[in-house]
This record gives structure tokens, sequence and C-alpha cells, in this order.
């Protein structure tokens, strides 16, 4: 059997990295098994769905590392959720309610009152054709609920009836149907609700295994239901614990917390998502994963914690600053001809400064500063301005290697008495404007005797 996943963002907002999780559980899942990723926009709500907004989760999956097999949309099959209905309706699975939201909310509150379970009660299946052809005629259109399998004869006289099934993440689990209200699967205005659309396209497009967040899992048990009253095997399910910030926040794709475009674009890198995401609740210690080979080397999904997983956003940017300090030069010789960092000097630069960044971005701060002076004018005292004017006069030769720093300093110390964070600091402003860095021995060959000389105050 080919391993065959799905993954399916609405495209109402931006994917945040709770999503990302529930997309990399199901591309690591599948890149070790040689399995096939769908990615399926479920956009039937045609009035809240956009491009632009599919389009930016198809580039943030790309900047992720996760490519798909296939593509598909929601809102391009309504002929096969269309038949499915017809079949439920056939089957006598599938039928009409009139009630409104307020009648449904009073009955609600009838039934809490008499300690009952607040589920609907089944009272649209006792209306007669001349009763619906009243409402009807009222101006009532009818929403559709499926008829799920709890009873043995009389639907008025539901029974224990369980759900069962071996849950990749969380184990044995079981959902008692009884317990449930026939689930709305139609609208009034005739649009689809999740279940129906998703039940026939993993049918349709051989979905072998389902891995989701946890919040789903009662959704499974009508779910399963539904695909055998199409006729179809249920696949394989996983639930996954939800990502929840350090306050036990959620993550909301409406509000935009923590989106990956907006990480992206404030320099995190991908593998620092990835391995927070991924890697966050489970029985692996958070580390930057350099490569998806290596997360997916890694990844366990039945070693996930049942309850939800905290994270602190700040561990994002340790992680980012692992990975960058770990990356070799070519790795990163593209990304460093894009900053307009190219050429002989390219190399010793990003070994000089790569231990010093938490952006990739600051590489180009760094180039800009060796090739044109401080960014600021630095701010000395007298007493440090003028030791720095006697430390560039005594400014040695070239040429130049690592070992010309010590020579300097050596020499300046000598002249001057000062040592230590008097006699480092007031040069290192005066070379970078910065107070910390990259080791100034690094730096002092790369920037060069005449660009040296121009920063003397």
């Amino acid at each position: 059997m080919t391993v065959t996943v799905r993954f399916a963002p609405s495209p109402t907002g931006l994917i945040h990295i709770g999503n990302t999780r529930t997309a990399l559980f199901n591309w690591l899942f599948a890149k070790q098994r040689s399995g096939q990723f769908i990615l399926r926009f479920d956009d039937t709500d045609v009035a809240r769905s956009r491009q632009d907004y599919a389009d930016a989760i198809f580039r943030d999956l790309e900047w992720l590392g996760i490519r798909p097999d296939r593509i598909e949309y929601q809102s391009k099959r309504f002929a096969a959720y269309d038949a499915a209905v017809e079949r439920l309706k056939k089957a006598g699975l599938l039928y009409a309610c009139y009630e409104t939201a307020e009648e449904l909310e009073l009955r609600r509150k009838i039934r809490l009152s008499r300690r009952l379970p607040p589920v609907y009660g089944r009272e649209a299946l006792k209306l007669a054709d001349a009763e619906k052809a009243t409402l009807e005629r009222e101006g009532r259109k009818p929403h559709w609920r499926f008829l799920l399998p709890n009873f043995a004869s009389d639907p008025f006289e539901t029974s224990r009836t369980d759900i069962c099934w071996n849950d990749i993440v969380r184990g044995e689990e079981t959902v008692d149907l009884a317990s449930l209200s026939d689930p709305v699967l139609v609208r009034e205005d005739g649009t689809y609700l999740y279940t129906l659309p998703s039940v026939v396209d993993d049918t349709d497009f051989g979905v072998s295994h389902i891995i989701r967040g946890d919040d789903h899992v009662t959704n499974t048990g009508v779910q399963i239901a539904l695909f055998r009253a199409l006729g179809a095997e249920p696949p394989a399910f996983g639930h996954h614990n939800l990502l929840t910030t350090i306050s036990g926040e959620g993550l909301s794709k409406r509000t935009g917390a923590l989106s990956v475009s907006g990480l992206r674009e404030s320099g995190i890198e991908p593998m620092a998502v990835a391995s927070l995401a991924v890697l966050t609740g489970t029985s692996e210690n958070i580390a930057a994963v350099r490569s998806l080979d290596e997360l997916a080397a890694r990844f366990d999904p039945s070693h996930t914690s049942k309850s939800a997983s905290k994270f602190d956003p700040a561990e994002l940017d340790v992680l980012n600053r692992t990975l960058l300090h770990g990356m070799t030069f070519d790795e990163v010789k593209e990304r460093l001809a894009a900053l307009g960092i190219a050429g002989d000097g390219a190399e010793p630069f990003w070994r000089a400064v790569h231990g010093n960044l938490d952006r990739f971005s600051d590489a180009a701060v760094w180039w800009r500063i060796i090739s044109d002076g401080p960014v600021e004018k630095p701010q000395l005292g007298d007493d440090d301005l003028g030791f720095v004017r006697v430390a560039f006069d005594l400014l040695p030769p070239e040429p130049w290697d690592r070992d010309t720093w010590k020579v300097w300093t050596d020499q300046v110390k000598q002249e001057s008495g000062r040592k230590g964070r008097a006699l480092f600091m007031p040069l290192r402003l005066a070379l970078t404007g910065r107070p910390s860095g990259p080791e100034l021995a690094d730096l002092l060959p790369l920037t060069g005797r005449e660009r040296i000389l121009a920063r003397r105050p």
C-alpha cells in the first residue's frame, strides 16, 4: 500500500507555526515511507476563502521544504459532494431539519436543565411531509443532518455505539456515537460543512493516513461512520497535541499569531520553525535540526505527548542562532551573493562573522561595517578619543593576517599602559561602532589598513 497523506488548510488566513506542526507531521510521516503528500485547500467557504491566501500557504510550505506531490481545491469538486449527498438521502441517512439557531439553543438549555446530554433529539425525523411543506412556505430552508448509526431500530432509542481505532499518535481511542448530535453536513444555503467534503476527498484521493490536531478526535468517530455509510474503508488516523504559547494561548489564523510568513520576514530560518514545531511536546529534546532528512530520522509520532504543548517563541531565536552558527560557507554561498557579498573575501568573511549572527541578514550589516565603517559615528569620551588616535598611529604595515591584531594591541598596550576592556573596547567602537561582535583578529585583515585609517577619529 502506498502511504498517502494530506494537509488541508482553509485559505482564509495565513498559516502559523501550529499549522506547520500538522503539515510537517504529515510530510515527515510520508517521507519516512516514500509516500505521497497532498496539499488540499478546504475552500468550500467561498465567501471567506481567497486565492492570495492559498498562494501564501503554498509559499510558506515551500519555504519550509515541503513540496506537495499533488494540489487540490475543494471548490472544484462540488459535483462529487452533491453525488454523495444524493447517495445518503436515498439511503435514508441524511434528513432535512428546519430549526433555527435560536430554537436549537432553547432545546439545548431545556435538556441541560433536565440533566440530559445536550444532543439533538432528532425532532425533525418526526415531521410529516405536510409539516415540512408548511415550514418551507413560511420561508424556512432545511439544513441536512447525517443520521448516526447509534441505535438498533428506533432512532429515538439510542444506545452506546463505540467507534474505536488505533491512533498513530495516541494509541487506542474510542468515541461513543450515542453521546453526539447528528452532525449537520449541508447548511440552509446549500453549502457544505467540513465533514462531508473531507470524507469524499480522502476516499477519492486514496488517503491512507490522516494526521491532524487532537481537537479532531471526536470528529473522527463521526467521520469513520460517514466513510462506512458511503461504502469506503476509513483510513488510519493520528491526532497530535496542539501547540500553545507558554501562557497557554492557542494559535489562530484569524489573529495571525506567529504566522509563518511573519517569521520568515523577521529572519527566522525554516529549520528553526520546523525543529520547534515538530519536537515540542515529544520525548525528543528541542534542538536545532539542520535538515528535514535529519528531522525525519528522529521523528516518531507515537512519542508525542497527549497533553497540549507549550512553547516559548523566544526558543525560535535560540534555535535560529544555533543553525546560523553551524552553517558552512558552501551552504550559504548563494544567499551571501544575493546580499552582495561575493568574491574572494566572502568565505573568510563568513568564517569571521557567522558565530555572531542572530539573523542571516545581519551578515549584510557586518559586510557594510567592514567595507564602509561604522553605521553611526562612535561616541568616545575625551580620554578614549586620545587613546584611539594614538593607537591608530601605531597600526603596523601590511600584509596583515590574523596575528596582526595581537601585534598591534601588544604595541598599543606597551605605549598606553592600558589593558583589558579599557584597551579593547575603545578600539572595537572605533573600528565597528558596536560594543560586541566578531573577533577583531578576524575583521582586521578583512578590512585592511587603508579603510581602518579612514576611521581614525
